[in-house]
């Protein structure tokens, strides 16, 4: 019996605190990865995150996978001629002692050509690896929602 409840914590546990999760490569800290639940029809999502560089050199992320999605590029959400529009970006700048926010209405990773859209759903995550010029690569688990974080909301 014991066995067994032991089993069952160390399958919840990952699940129930991985919102909490802070990864670390270099002097970049990426926090709180998380994604919305996938519609029914929905053929992308979108990953947010904060990325923290408390180091004294600027860096940049410079492209993002996942074995969730075909593919997988940056974006940002742009307000120009009184519309909000979303267009692909090359790279996204991380000042030296500041930070990028990923969030809604602003960056943000798009996954395309999804390949299991049934892990895109509350409660479950999916591996995503962002790659930095300078830092290198680092893999975070990004926690599936079926709303965006408190804090998340507050930033937008």
């Amino acid at each position: 019996m014991i066995k067994k409840i032991l089993m069952l914590a160390a399958l919840l546990l990952p699940v129930c605190f991985a919102h909490a999760l802070d990864y670390t490569v270099g002097a970049l800290q990426v926090v709180q990865p998380w994604s919305l639940e996938l519609p029914p029809n929905a053929p992308t999502v979108a990953a947010y995150f904060v990325i923290k560089n408390t180091g004294k050199t600027a860096d940049r992320l410079v492209s993002v996978d996942s074995p969730a999605a075909g593919k997988a590029e940056l974006h940002q959400h742009l307000h120009e001629n009184g519309l909000m529009k979303m267009v692909q970006v090359q790279s996204v700048d991380i000042a030296a002692g500041g930070e990028a926010r990923f969030e809604q209405m602003g960056y943000h990773v798009m996954l395309l050509e999804l390949k299991d859209k049934s892990a895109l759903t509350d409660g479950k995550s999916f591996p995503l690896t962002l790659h930095f010029e300078k830092a290198g690569d680092l893999t975070v688990d990004v926690a599936v929602q079926k709303q965006a974080p408190e804090d998340a909301m507050s930033h937008n």
